[in-house]
C-alpha cells in the first residue's frame, strides 16, 4: 500500500490551495474543481477535512464525476491515463486538475465542460 493511500486529504488540502493562490487562483475555484471530481460539496468537504478523512476513505465514498475519463497528461512525469492502481488514479487524476487550475487553464477547460 502506498503511504499517499493512508494519508489525511487535510494534510494536503493547505498545499492544494498555496498552489493555486500562488498563480492568481482562488480557494472556491479549488474546491469547485474538487466537488466536480468526486461530488463533494463545500459541507462535504468541510466535514472531511475536519474528519482527517485518508485519501483511501475519501475517494471510497466519493461519487467521481462520469467525465473523469476525459483526464489525460502527466502529472510528475506519470500519465494518469496509464496508472494501474484505481485509487492511485484518482488520486493523480485530482493532482492533474489542481495543475491545470494553477497553470491558468479556463474553469470550464478544466472541469471539462
Amino acid at each position: 500500500m502506498h503511504r499517499i493511500f493512508t494519508t489525511s486529504v487535510a494534510s494536503v488540502y493547505p498545499h492544494y490551495v498555496n498552489k493555486v493562490e500562488r498563480k492568481g487562483r482562488t480557494k472556491a475555484e479549488l474546491d469547485e474543481v474538487i466537488e466536480w471530481l468526486t461530488g463533494f460539496d463545500e459541507k462535504a468537504l468541510d466535514q472531511h477535512l475536519a474528519a482527517e478523512t485518508t485519501f483511501e476513505d475519501f475517494f471510497g465514498q466519493a461519487q467521481l464525476n462520469p467525465n473523469v475519463s476525459e483526464i489525460k497528461g502527466t502529472v510528475c512525469g506519470v500519465r494518469v491515463e496509464d496508472v494501474e492502481d484505481p485509487l492511485m488514479q484518482k488520486i493523480r487524476y485530482l493532482d492533474k486538475l489542481v495543475d491545470e487550475l494553477a497553470k491558468g487553464k479556463s474553469m470550464e477547460k478544466v472541469l471539462r465542460a
